[in-house]
């Protein structure tokens, strides 16, 4: 079996130090302390967006088209979960009240995100992007 120079040694074990901190940084990537807005259009009649403003610790605030929820955002890897809420009684015209409720259906089926540039890309059931406020 050769013997292997210190060196060398050295220099497998910082370039698989590395590595591990890569592996890492990229689970950690995770954008809390964050806003991001819905990457829509407003509806008709209104200028708000829905937003997405994240804590350091996971906690959450979502506003709706109307509304807006507390969540916990549970991060794991790739993996997420939204724990939503339930919505305050609002007074909401139709169409918003109705874009309140597939808002928080599709917060609730997400299962993955992935930063995407300045975009917070979140899939499983309808998929949905946030732009990263940078105001």
């Amino acid at each position: 079996m050769p013997v292997r120079s210190r060196p060398l040694t050295l220099c497998i074990a910082f370039v698989a130090g590395m590595l591990g901190t890569a592996v890492a940084d990229a689970q950690d990537g995770f954008p809390y302390g964050r806003e991001f807005r819905l990457d829509v259009r407003p509806m008709r009649g209104s200028k708000r967006i829905p937003g997405l403003e994240i804590g350091d610790n996971g906690d959450a605030t979502i506003d709706l088209w109307c509304a807006s929820v507390q969540a916990k955002l549970v991060v794991a890897a790739d993996t997420i979960t939204i724990i939503t809420s339930p919505p305050p009684e609002t007074q909401c015209q139709a169409e918003r009240a109705r874009g309140d409720e597939e808002l928080l259906a599709a917060l609730n089926e997400i299962t993955n995100w992935r930063m995407q540039g300045e975009f917070l890309v979140l899939t499983g059931g309808k998929g949905l992007r946030f732009r990263l406020n940078t105001n």
